[in-house]
């Protein structure tokens, strides 16, 4: 028979499409749950027939957290409590960190059985740089807010992330390509079902692409950082050059054009002692 489970907090990572994705350890968790939070117990019914098990389950999501959270917290104490979402690693884009927040403080253990994420999932599709990477959600709906909200990602410097539906998809994309210039991008799209595809391109690209056709399923938008910068011209340099020989020599006004501007010392050299 399985060992009863530490009382506490599991949260579970589940299946965003092949319900095969689940991995052992998800599974072992679950059917040993005293209890599992749940966005729709009809989904979550569905992963636990996968696996063949039947588990007490109560329903946690944006529309009853705040009045059910002290429950689920207070049965922490002796039971052992699986939070999932209906798809992918709770808390991303979610509500559940603020249930690990009151768990932590009531001094309940709390222990992450990792697995499938959108996010990630999309960004090993696009080819895309992954080095840096910011995951952003779903962009606003009403358009001024969605600017406003692009225009703050622009300025930073790695690959976006976005949650995104099929209606919204088009209009989305043309709003990133006027805020953020023609990137290279990525829409990814029923990520790890029979469906599956990853359509990559420009963002102009793109916006066409989705404009008239909206597609089904559940998106993932993945944007490129920006191009590097057009390396500056002898014109710039010279101006720079100049500017600064007001007050230091050419020699010091050369290191400090070229520490500014990224270009080579030597260049900055020669161009100064023709300035001069």
């Amino acid at each position: 028979m399985d060992e009863k489970l530490e009382p506490g907090l599991y949260i579970v990572a589940t299946p965003i499409g092949n319900l095969s994705d689940l991995s052992a350890r998800a599974a072992a968790i679950l059917s040993r749950a005293d209890l599992i939070a749940v966005e729709d117990s009809r989904v979550t019914a569905k992963l636990l027939r996968h696996i063949g098990v039947k588990r007490p389950m109560t329903p946690y999501h944006d529309h009853n957290a705040e009045s059910v959270r002290p429950a689920l917290v207070a049965a922490m104490r002796e039971k052992a409590v699986a939070l999932v979402s209906d798809a992918g690693t709770p808390l991303i884009s979610d509500p559940g960190y603020k249930l690990v927040r009151d768990a932590r403080a009531a001094g309940a253990k709390v222990t992450t059985i990792p697995g499938p994420s959108a996010v990630i999932a999309a960004l090993t599709l696009a080819g895309l740089p992954t080095d840096k990477f910011a995951f952003l959600g779903f962009l606003p709906a009403k358009a001024k807010a969605r600017g406003e909200a692009i225009a703050e990602a622009a300025a930073f410097p790695g690959t976006l992330v976005f949650y995104e539906s099929g209606p919204r998809l088009g209009a989305a994309l043309a709003a990133l390509r006027l805020g953020l210039g023609d990137r290279d991008a990525a829409v990814a799209r029923e990520i790890s079902k029979k469906f599956e595809e990853c359509v990559t391109g420009s963002l102009a690209e793109l916006a066409e692409r989705y404009a008239e056709a909206p597609p089904k399923g559940e998106i993932v938008i993945v944007v490129g950082p920006p191009g590097a910068a057009e390396p500056p011209g002898e014109q710039e340099i010279d101006a720079s050059l100049a500017d600064a020989m007001r007050t230091l020599s050419p020699s010091r006004a050369a290191a400090e054009v070229a520490r500014r501007l990224g270009v080579p010392k030597r260049l900055a050299y020669e161009r100064a002692q023709r300035l001069k």
